[in-house]
């Protein structure tokens, strides 16, 4: 699968493109649509249902040094008014300030990111370490490992970057469970 071949099938779900585009309107600082919303709507293109069959939430990061609850709370808000009308669950972070709560939610470290790519390429499997961001020229992608395992249906660990073999194996189920045709590849 080509760069432009995952933008075009990500965008067959109206609620990628639809939050693409507010995230440009609303200029969020270096802000992505990333991971699973991106990923599942694939395996549902290729497995013929509906595209947004399956997906939990649209994970959206941005960076904004401004480290504070309030200024993120502010982002959440400004985000969640411009797509409420899609009436899909929408989770948006501040990767500058994951390391700060990441350590107590997850029993693991987290350190201080530079960038909202450095926390895609944190993620728990190689699949979702992907990012799409709506621009005046059309889109850019950020993908470490490509589209291979997206377009394969292979979920695999990312064993770099705070794994959890647990973690692992709650979500590999979930999608297992979702989409039987994926290839689960055993965790670290």
């Amino acid at each position: 699968m080509t760069r432009d071949e995952f933008v075009a099938t990500a965008l067959r779900n109206p609620a990628n493109a639809i939050i693409a585009d507010e995230l440009l309107r609303l200029a969020l600082p270096d802000a992505w649509l990333v991971a699973g919303c991106l990923a599942q709507t694939v395996w549902n293109v290729r497995t013929h249902r509906a595209a947004d069959y399956g997906i939990s939430d649209y994970d959206i990061f941005y960076f904004d040094r401004d480290t504070s609850w309030q200024a993120e709370d502010r982002i959440i808000k400004r985000v969640h008014d411009a797509v409420r009308h899609l009436g899909v669950a929408v989770e948006v972070r501040n990767q500058a300030r994951v390391h700060l709560w990441y350590p107590e939610k997850h029993g693991l470290p987290y350190p201080s990111l530079t960038r909202s790519t450095d926390g895609i390429d944190r993620f728990l499997t190689k699949n979702t370490q992907i990012g799409i961001r709506r621009t005046a020229e059309g889109y850019d992608v950020y993908a470490p490992d490509g589209f291979d395992d997206v377009a394969d249906m292979i979920v695999r660990p990312n064993p770099g970057a705070n794994f959890s073999a647990a973690n692992y194996q709650k979500k590999a189920a979930r999608w297992k469970a979702l989409w039987p045709e994926i290839r689960v590849l055993p965790g670290c």
